[in-house]
C-alpha cells in the first residue's frame, strides 16, 4: 500500500482540493494474545478518537504523525504500516487525516492533560462502539484485518537515493569523492529528520562521499551503526549488478529496521530485488522508470517477519524541500 496512492484515493470527494492536512496513529499492543488499540479522550470536544493533529510548516506528513503522538500522549513512536486516511469536511473545506499503525511495547503514556485528558486500551470491537467520528472506524478495521493476516507487526526497510550532489560536469577528481551540493547538504539534514519516523538503527550505504554525507546526519543523531557496501556504488553495480542485488537480499536476514543508501543507476536492480518479496499488485507501486527516486527521496517497505520475509506495504516520501 502506498501512502501516496492513499492520499489520492478520495473516493467520496473525487477531485476536491484538500484544505487541511493532518496525521496521527492508531497505537496498538498485544495483551494476553489479544489485539488492543488505544483511544484518546479530548476534553475540548468530549470525544473519543485517535492521536492526531495538523501538519506544521516545514515537516512531512510522517514527521507530523510522530510529533503529534509525542505531544498528545508522550509516546516516542516508530511508524508501522500505513493505514487508510480519512476525509471529512471542516469549516475551511476538505480535511484529510493520514494514519499509521504504531506498536506500543510497554512504554509509559503521558497524556498532555490539555488536548488529551485520558486514554483507554480496549479491543477493536469496543473501540468501534466508542469512536465519536464514524469515519475513524476505517483505519480501525484495516488494522484488525492486518493483524488477522499476520501483517501488522512489521519492520521497515528504507531505500534512499543520496541527496543532490555537485554536477559531474564540474567535478574533475575521483567520482567517489564528488560531494553534496549546498542544497544537498540541507537536504541531508531533512532526510535525517524524515528517517527518525522509522528509527532504523542499521545503515548500509555506498562508501562514496555523497551517499555517506547523506546518511551521516541521521546516523550521528540516532546512534545508528553504519556499514559500507562497495556493491552499492555506481561502478561496482555496472560491473556486477548481482552483487548489488545480494546486498539488498541480505538486508532481510536480521529482520531489523534498516536504511540503505545508493545511487540512481543502481535503483532498478534494488527495486527488482525488493519486488521478489511482494505480490505483483504491491510491486506495481514501486518506482519503475527513470529516475526512480529523486535526490533524497525514500521508498519504505514494511516487512512482516518470518521465513518468507514478506513486504506487506510500500510508501514513498520526499524530505521537506526548503
Amino acid at each position: 500500500m502506498s501512502s501516496d496512492a492513499l492520499v489520492a484515493d478520495q473516493t467520496d470527494h473525487p477531485g476536491e482540493p484538500v484544505a487541511v492536512t493532518a496525521a496521527g496513529a492508531l497505537p496498538w499492543r498485544i495483551n494476553k494474545d489479544q489485539l488492543e488499540v488505544l483511544l484518546i479522550h479530548r476534553p475540548r470536544y468530549d470525544d473519543w478518537s485517535w492521536p492526531k493533529g495538523k501538519i506544521d510548516a516545514g515537516e512531512t506528513i510522517p514527521e507530523c504523525a510522530v510529533r503529534e503522538i509525542q505531544e498528545e500522549i508522550g509516546l516516542t513512536a516508530q511508524l508501522g504500516i500505513p493505514l487508510p486516511p480519512i476525509h471529512y469536511h471542516v469549516a475551511s473545506g476538505l480535511k484529510v487525516v493520514h494514519y499509521w499503525a504504531v506498536r506500543v511495547n510497554g512504554a509509559r503514556l503521558l497524556p498532555d492533560g490539555k488536548e488529551v485528558d485520558s486514554v483507554m486500551w480496549c479491543s477493536p470491537a469496543k473501540a468501534a462502539t466508542l469512536l465519536s467520528n464514524p469515519s475513524d472506524v476505517v483505519p480501525l478495521e484495516f488494522i484488525q484485518a492486518a493483524h488477522d493476516r499476520g501483517e501488522l507487526n512489521t519492520w521497515p526497510l528504507v531505500v534512499l537515493r543520496h541527496a543532490k550532489a555537485k554536477p559531474r560536469s564540474s567535478w574533475t577528481k575521483a567520482e567517489g569523492e564528488r560531494p553534496l551540493a549546498a542544497t544537498g547538504l540541507r537536504q541531508a539534514q531533512a532526510v535525517g529528520r524524515l528517517l527518525h519516523t522509522w528509527k532504523p538503527l542499521r545503515v548500509v550505504t555506498s562508501p562514496w562521499l555523497r551517499c555517506v554525507a547523506t546518511v551521516m546526519p541521521y546516523a550521528n543523531a540516532a546512534g545508528a551503526k553504519v556499514k559500507l557496501a562497495e556493491a552499492l556504488t555506481e561502478h561496482r553495480h555496472a560491473r556486477n549488478p548481482k552483487k548489488t542485488a545480494a546486498v539488498i537480499e541480505a538486508l532481510f536476514d536480521k529482520q531489523r529496521a534498516v536504511v540503505v543508501c545508493t545511487h540512481r543507476p543502481a535503483l532498478p536492480t534494488v527495486m527488482d530485488q525488493l519486488a521478489k518479496h511482494m505480490p505483483p499488485a504491491l510491486s506495481a507501486l514501486l518506482p519503475s522508470s527513470e529516475p526512480y527516486l529523486s535526490p533524497g527521496e525514500v521508498v519504505v517497505c514494511h516487512v512482516a517477519p518470518g521465513s518468507k520475509n514478506r513486504i506487506v506495504a510500500v510508501e514513498q516520501f520526499k524530505p521537506f524541500d526548503d
